[in-house]
């Protein structure tokens, strides 16, 4: 994967304030842009790529006309479903800054680690008193590890929490050297057991993954939790669960969050111009979502480990 041009400054997808679902507490969660794995059921495929893209949102589009007499180069046309020959489009970002609803987006937006950090501490007085503070999300944070390592410096200079959430790709030593060392807890993402399904789905062996889980799990001054996302047909059968359990066991990591399907990735996919994914269009079921977590606990129970539901 190339990321050359923009390893020394990563793209910015969104940044999430006032979370309470991407760890303890209030947060401000920063998505970067930019991930080796190729997730067939992602849910944020606007984070995949590490260059800027363009999002058209039909639902908000009146054909008003003044994207394409903004755009340079004839990429925008009104006649088509999508409205963006996107072999012409350049990503000037004419067209978004016309559109007087926001039906086209400009994905990804440069910072300075000074500017991301003096967003992220406004919002301190939250972190304080809720026990909350940052997540870093994606993405993949971890590509980026001077970066990430110069904004973490920062941030712990006004002591706040740090919350890492990575699919656990990347190169260990790096990690451990510029980024490990300002992260107290590490949210990592497991999904399928199995290698080749793993490379099917996932576009990459699940090798390294499963040797980097087994170091973090070593490290002294750092919790990891375990995240298992529910993707219908793919992740969730009994088979697969008992295979992850088993490597989180070997691992020593006790603590793990099941995420139900989130089917936002379809609509993002459909926004970005690339083909639907064969995914389910709907969220799961209560009562699926409610059979899986008992299974998964008679699993856990059976093998040793934690099982914590809800948002982590």
């Amino acid at each position: 994967m190339q990321l050359s041009a923009h390893m020394a400054r990563p793209l910015v997808v969104d940044i999430k304030r006032h979370s309470l679902e991407d760890g303890p507490g209030i947060r401000s969660v920063v998505f970067f842009k930019g991930c080796p794995l190729r997730c067939s059921f992602c849910q944020n495929p606007e984070t995949q790529s590490p260059a800027p893209e363009l999002a058209f949102s039909a639902q908000r589009c009146i054909v008003a006309g003044p994207c394409a007499t903004a755009c340079p180069t004839g990429a925008i046309d009104l006649a088509l479903p999508g409205h963006v020959r996107r072999d012409r489009c350049t990503l000037c970002g004419a067209c978004a800054d016309a559109c007087p609803t926001g039906a086209l987006q400009i994905i990804g937006t440069a910072y300075a680690p000074e500017e991301l950090a003096e967003v992220l501490l406004r919002d301190v007085p939250y972190y304080q008193s809720s026990r909350g503070g940052v997540t870093l999300s994606g993405g993949e944070p971890t590509l980026y590890p001077r970066y990430v390592e110069s904004l973490l410096r920062l941030l712990k200079a006004q002591r706040i929490h740090v919350a890492l959430e990575t699919g656990g790709h990347f190169g260990y030593e790096s990690f451990r050297t510029h980024i490990l060392p300002y992260v107290d807890l590490i949210y990592y993402s497991l999904k399928i057991a199995d290698p080749m399904a793993h490379r099917r789905h996932i576009g990459q062996s699940n090798d390294l993954i499963i040797e980097n889980l087994h170091r973090l799990a070593r490290e002294p001054h750092v919790r990891v939790q375990a995240l298992i996302p529910l993707v219908p047909g793919v992740t969730d059968s009994r088979e697969n669960l008992e295979a992850l359990v088993a490597i989180l066991r070997s691992a020593g990591v006790t603590s793990v969050q099941l995420l139900p399907y989130n089917p936002m990735g379809v609509v993002m996919a459909e926004k970005l111009g690339r083909p639907c994914p064969a995914l389910p269009a709907s969220f799961m079921k209560p009562q699926e979502i409610e059979r899986i977590q008992r299974m998964f606990l008679e699993i856990s129970n059976d093998k040793g480990t934690s099982h914590a539901s809800g948002d982590h």
